[in-house]
Order: structure tokens, then sequence, then C-alpha cells
């Protein structure tokens, strides 16, 4: 039995991640302490309740289990959280990675995907963004982010830890088979947010800033589902597996969408109108984050076939709809 060490397998990506591994014939053990993830969401493989800070719980599960590699997500990821309590996330998305890579190390597993994210680019204004654009982070998520990264690196010459690396955009939409699907604690993406809204499990969105210079006024990302997201970390896995070396991948589809183009097409897809309030820009969002990078594609074979808009929202609805979300 292979077994892969998942931080994080409780939340809304992790979750996912646990499912591809587990089809693709590994073992996924989940590790997560369960403040922003749910156990319920648990079902693909073991469950080992720990906190990143705890490095004494985290060799007893290496030793356990004895994981060929980690498959890490576990983070704090809110912008605004980020930029009032930035000591929080290096706390917690720093010192707590720091930790887990110690202990990977030290129990010999050396091959270790990390999930980073395109926030450390922070703002370039009309700019397709690729793996060697600067990293000029805006706020203490994308810095705890982009010094992960460091710590990997360093790791790697000391050590030989090998690693994948993910900066991935907005990750949207849910399991098609609606087995798992995106739930936070609290709920912060987008996409939930507006199908909420839509229900009337909460009040009316609120599109957070009008004046962006972009077409309608209106924040544009890079929108990817969540199933071609993660099947981009079993081939990442399997790259490192095969003895290729330590590489950084973007994860995106190329192509950008603003928040009311979002809104407009999940009007379309759910029939129904969605209620939203316009406020101002939120501090830390930058104006257009879209990937420019085709190498995933080209280096892993990774094809994303579920990332168009309309598939996103059909499967996050879908997911909604099936029984198993809580608002």
């Amino acid at each position: 039995m292979t077994h892969i060490l998942v931080t994080g397998g409780a939340g809304y990506i992790g979750s996912h991640a646990c499912k591809a591994l587990k089809q693709a014939g590994f073992t996924p053990v989940v590790y997560d302490n369960l403040i922003t993830g749910w156990q319920d969401a648990v079902k693909f493989g073991p469950f080992e309740q720990g906190d990143l800070t705890d490095r004494a719980r985290l060799d007893q599960v290496f030793a356990k289990y004895q994981p060929v590699a980690v498959m890490h997500f576990a983070a704090l990821s809110q912008v605004g959280e980020a930029m009032s309590q930035p000591g929080r996330y290096w706390a917690n998305n720093v010192g707590g990675s720091l930790n887990l890579i110690e202990a990977s190390v030290a129990a010999g597993c050396l091959d270790f995907v990390f999930s980073s994210t395109c926030a450390t680019y922070g703002e370039h204004d009309n700019v397709v963004l690729d793996e060697n654009t600067p990293q000029r982070p805006l706020n203490a998520y994308g810095a705890s982010k982009r010094a992960v990264e460091d710590i990997l690196t360093d790791f790697e010459a000391a050590y030989g830890l090998r690693s994948v690396i993910f900066r991935y955009f907005n990750v949207a939409g849910a399991d098609p088979e609606a087995e798992v699907g995106e739930f936070h604690r609290p709920e912060t993406h987008l996409v939930p947010l507006m199908l909420d809204a839509i229900e009337g499990k909460r009040d009316a969105l609120t599109v957070f800033g009008t004046d962006y210079d972009t077409p309608d006024g209106t924040c544009i990302r890079d929108y990817v589902h969540v199933c071609d997201l993660v099947d981009a970390h079993v081939l990442g896995l399997k790259w490192l597996q095969d003895g290729k070396g330590s590489r950084v991948f973007n994860l995106g589809t190329g192509t950008g969408f603003s928040v009311r183009e979002v809104i407009n097409q999940s009007r379309s897809v759910t029939n129904r109108e969605v209620p939203y309030s316009l406020g101002p820009r939120r501090a830390g969002d930058c104006t257009k984050l879209v990937s420019g990078s085709t190498r995933a594609e080209l280096e892993l074979g990774w094809s994303p076939s579920r990332s168009t808009l309309d598939v996103m929202i059909k499967d996050a609805w879908a997911w909604h709809q099936s029984g198993h979300y809580e608002s």
C-alpha cells in the first residue's frame, strides 16, 4: 500500500486530491486540524487529526504510515485576514510548513508536492503571468507561500528534498459525482457565496470594487476546475516518482473572467437572479490575475478538460443541490 500524506485533506482542494489519489492507486492519509476543513470530506483513506505546529504528532504519523510523498495543502488563505493579521499567517503557513518539511526530511520522505498560489506574483497590470514573472506579493498570504517555496529550495540543496510547486489561480467547481465539494468556514470564495445568495442561504453577494481598469470595472481572475487542478497534482507526484527534478508550474487556463461575467454565467446556469450589492475595493486585491504559462501542459501532459466557466458553475450548483452542502 503506497501512502501519500495529504495535509489539509479535509478541506476543499485537499479532499478532491484524495479522491484523485485513490483513483490513481495511492492511499491518501489525511492530516488535518479541522479548523477550516470538515471530517465528512475524508472518504478515501485514513484520517489523522493534528496540527502542523505539532512536530511530535507529525513524527508519529510519518512513522505509522511511512508515506512515500507529501501533498501539502494546509494553510490559512483569506486575503483580508492576511492583511489585518499577518502574524497569524507567518506563524501558521510558514512555521507550520517548516515543521512539516523538517519532519518529512527526518522520515526520509523526500518527494513533496506543494500548493502555492499566483498571489506570490502580486500586481502586474496587463501582464499574463508565467513561472518566471517576478514575485512581489501584496499580502501576508502570498508572502508566506513564497517563503515556503524558498524553504523547499533550501532543503533541496541541503537534504535532497525534491518538490513540485503549483502556483494556481482561482479554483472553482466541485466533484461531478458530488462526493465532495466546496465548503469553507467561513465561506470567502465567489462561486459558493454567489450560489448561497441565489438560494437565500445568505445575504446578497457583495461585489468588491467596480472601478478597476477592466472592461466592466470588476476584477478579472483565471478560474480552474478543482478536478483539473488535482489531476495536475497527481501528475506532479508521478513526475517526482519518475526521478525528475524539482519544478514550478502555474495552473490556470490563460482565460480571465470578471466578477460580473461569473455572475452572468451563474444566472444562466441556475436560471435564477443573483442578488448582489456593490462595495468598495478590498485591500490586497489585484486588478487582473491570468496565467500565461503552458509549462504544465507541455511538461506534465496536463490537459484541463472541465475548466470552462459553464462547467465549473454547473458542477458547483449540482454540489449545492446534492444535500451534502452546508451553508
